[in-house]
């Protein structure tokens, strides 16, 4: 064990040599290794910040959410010409599902809507995403409010004319003011601000912050609901342990029985998991990482051959002191881990620069912009290892070179 530990000393002894007395040299070798690290570290650990960012935005509902609709969530098989001609699901189908569904916990209707504008006195605050919304979308999607309330069942049946609103929309509109129960403008009509939700920051979506939720009936009563700008949706939460596939099977053939639709058609609406939109987002994210791999794999290979350059050169330059070193009892595997953990050092200090500059560079954009760029600790070890290991391909034949010379020709060659 002390004969390793003096080895990995020598080892390291020669590396910062190799640096010192070769600088230029050793600095171009090392800068495909550090540029390789750096490359793939920096799109991981961009693509790990962003799979973060997408899930803990997306956290507060559950992966077995159903958005009942009349469009798909993602790929499917029914042509666009017959996908259009799909009828849009209705508040008559919410209140038949929310009837007789008796293993959905929870069940809403929204309407998705274009983007508007909210007033208050002289204020106006534009580009909001407004959220028209049966009561029940507070216990599918937990709302955390930093003061009062979300509308109960009956202002949100009567369609009411009261608004919760997102932390961004009351600064803006009320500056220090307590914007509980001040009316703003919004569809040309006066609505009671009964709650204010708690800030949550950026997000990959539309965040809550910019959002005002409002009673979907007051849509319903003030625009109708075969209005080409608006998309109505059916969220359904199911009770936790069921068999989702039944569940969908039994939402399918009750909606199928209720507009009529004949054995031997397709269903005329899509039921859109959630879960079926976190898998896509882990395939993109899956294929991001792919593509930085292969990007920074060329970077590591040229920064695998500058190693490999600099141990055969090393080989050469200190023929004399291996053949002195052999002459002394030293044996082939010392010598082959001499110039082995040379070559890995040298990588690893490569690569330690790479995840340096990904440290910076998070840092720096982390306080530009308002996303958070986080080096995992994982990203770290990953950075480190991938050195190690580039070290070790790229030094094993100058090693192997080194340590089948003979004693008697290295002293004679050296001298």
């Amino acid at each position: 064990m002390l004969l390793y530990i003096r080895l990995l000393k020598e080892s390291f002894s020669f590396a910062m040599n190799a640096l010192r007395t070769n600088k230029l040299r050793t600095l171009l070798s090392l800068l495909g290794v550090t540029i390789g690290i750096f490359s793939i570290i920096a799109v991981l650990a961009a693509v790990d910040s962003l799979d973060r960012k997408i899930k803990k935005n997306l956290s507060s509902l559950d992966k077995n959410t159903i958005y009942l609709t009349s469009q798909s969530f993602g790929p499917t098989d029914v042509p666009r010409w017959k996908r259009e001609q799909f009828p849009s699901v209705n508040y008559e189908e919410y209140q038949t599902l929310k009837n007789s569904l008796p293993d959905a916990e929870e069940m809403a209707f929204q309407f998705f809507v274009g983007r508007e504008s909210a007033k208050y006195d002289s204020k106006t605050v534009s580009d909001i995403n407004v959220v028209p919304v049966s009561h029940e979308f507070t216990t599918i999607q937990q709302l955390d409010f930093a003061k009062g309330r979300f509308y109960n069942e009956s202002e949100s049946n009567s369609g009411a004319t009261v608004a919760v609103i997102g932390d961004e929309i009351a600064n803006v509109l009320f500056e220090n003011a307590d914007p509980i129960g001040k009316q703003i403008r919004l569809y040309g009509k006066r609505f009671t601000v009964i709650g204010i939700l708690k800030k949550e920051g950026s997000s990959m979506f539309d965040s809550n912050d910019s959002s005002i939720f409002i009673p979907v009936n007051f849509i319903r009563m003030a625009f109708g609901e075969n209005n080409d700008t608006m998309l109505p949706v059916i969220i359904i939460k199911p009770k936790s342990g069921i068999d989702m596939e039944a569940f969908k099977a039994d939402i399918s053939q009750k909606l199928r029985t209720f507009r009529g639709v004949k054995t031997s058609e397709i269903d005329n609406f899509f039921i859109n998991v959630f879960s079926g939109f976190t898998d896509m987002i882990d395939m993109i994210v899956g294929q991001m990482k792919m593509g930085g791999w292969m990007i920074a794999g060329f970077s590591l290979l040229v920064g695998g051959f500058g190693i490999a350059n600099i141990m055969f050169v090393s080989v050469k330059e200190r023929t004399n002191l291996i053949g002195i070193q052999k002459s002394l009892g030293a044996k082939n595997r010392f010598i082959l881990f001499q110039f082995l953990f040379e070559a890995i050092i040298l990588c690893i200090i490569g690569g330690l620069i790479g995840l340096f500059f990904v440290w910076i560079i998070a840092m720096i954009l982390t306080k530009l912009i308002d996303f958070e760029f986080v080096l995992s600790t994982g990203n770290i070890i990953l950075g480190t290892s991938l050195a190690a290991f580039i070290g070790l391909l790229s030094g094993i034949l100058p090693a192997i070179s080194a340590s089948r010379l003979d004693p008697v020709e290295a002293i004679r060659s050296g001298m």
